[in-house]
């Protein structure tokens, strides 16, 4: 029996390459993440499709790395490019944890990161692809490809608590390997407003791209049975790749009868202040930042009862909750707070509260951080400051 040896110890740099689909996500999903390894003395890569969000990366001083291949549809040929393209990328830069996020590049990032070895690597899952009103087929190939991608981690950050029941209940991933992460904003950038008194109607605001998924469909059609008692401002800017994209008469539609459309906005915190309530209509969400902005905001909420929202949205006590894809019930929630001023401020007031105590991202930080720590421990590995990084964030 040959006799056992301890793994011997070393030394690594917190190096950190953070892997999504879209430069977007890496900014205004991650971007409290890049600060926090700078921060912590460590360098951070982002590695996605390029685009419009590259200059503000790299202001926060992380490097930017194009996955030119990564796209946001399904195109095998493109995402076995982009899995090559990613391998070489990973074993150029050497970093010491990879970090994946989004559906693709969470499947194929996993295992090209053990491949290429990388000594860390770590995945965030944002909502399942599927969930349990889906039909069976999809379900089936989800937690499939989600079971065999787990198998190449050496953790799974899940942000929704009613996914790490299921992935446990399943086995999608391996239990000693599951972490409840949550998810979390900046308390300090969103706020309540100062007063917010409107004159009628009632402003109910709206925070999300133009897609079905986020039942539009049905918010317009409750506003209509709202009445002019309210008006509806959405924010929120197109998605063209993806399939369930609004057509541009459904949004003409609802233009012609008085929604207001700002289109994609960097200014969002600033525009809650002008809303009396939100909505959030959504089928399918992971951990919604809009609506813990939106109560961060101190603005009550009308969310449908689904995966995520009902994490964010105590119900009866912070905002209300209703059946998904309903317009009747979401119109009939709508008016609930339309008609009582005194129960919106008294359930933006809980929501605000709720905020502080759950939703703060600078705890979503330090457990992420945590976790790349204590899996290099156990593989006897310290991460230790990196003397070529930058010691503090930029910007």
């Amino acid at each position: 029996m040959r006799p056992f040896r301890r793994r011997r110890a070393t030394s690594r740099a917190l190096r950190v390459a953070h892997l999504t689909t879209v430069d977007i996500s890496l900014e205004l999903l991650l971007g409290a993440q890049l600060d926090g390894v700078i921060a912590a003395g460590g360098e951070v890569i982002g590695i996605s499709a390029p685009g419009p969000f590259v200059p503000a990366i790299e202001a926060r001083g992380a490097q930017f790395v194009p996955l030119s291949s990564s796209t946001r549809g399904f195109n095998l040929l493109a995402d076995l490019r982009a899995a090559g393209q990613l391998w070489r990328i990973l074993r150029r830069l050497r970093p010491t944890v990879l970090h994946t996020h989004n559906p693709k590049p969470g499947l194929y990032g996993r295992v090209v990161g053990r491949l290429a070895g990388v000594p860390v690597v770590v995945n965030t899952v944002h909502g399942l692809y599927a969930t349990p009103d889906d039909r069976l087929v999809k379900r089936a190939v989800v937690y499939a490809a989600e079971a065999f991608a787990s198998r190449w981690s050496d953790a799974e950050m899940i942000q929704s608590a009613e996914d790490v029941e299921l992935i446990q209940r399943l086995h999608l991933a391996p239990r000693r390997r599951v972490r409840h992460l949550g998810n979390g904003i900046d308390l300090t950038r969103f706020h309540p407003a100062a007063q917010r008194r409107h004159p009628a109607p009632v402003v109910v605001g709206t925070v999300g791209r133009l897609v079905a998924e986020k039942g539009y469909v049905e918010l317009f059609e409750a506003m209509r049975l709202v009445g002019d008692r309210a008006r509806l401002v959405v924010v929120g800017g197109d998605d063209p790749d993806k399939p369930d994209a609004l057509d541009p008469h459904v949004i003409a539609a609802a233009r012609a009868v008085g929604v207001e459309f700002l289109g994609h906005r960097h200014d969002v915190d600033q525009l809650y202040p002008d809303f009396d309530l939100f909505v959030l209509a959504s089928h399918r969400e992971g951990m919604p930042r809009a609506l813990m902005e939106a109560a961060a905001s101190g603005l009550p909420a009308v969310a449908t009862d689904i995966r995520g929202c009902r994490e964010v949205v105590d119900n009866g006590v912070t905002g209300l909750l209703v059946k998904p894809r309903s317009a009747a019930a979401l119109a009939a929630a709508i008016t609930t707070l339309v008609d009582s001023a005194d129960l919106r401020r008294r359930m933006g007031d809980a929501a605000r509260a709720r905020a502080e105590e759950l939703f703060d991202e600078r705890r979503i930080v330090r457990q992420v951080i945590a976790t790349y720590r204590n899996v290099a421990a156990k593989k006897s590995i310290t991460l230790v400051a990196d003397p070529n990084a930058t010691a503090t964030p930029a910007g």
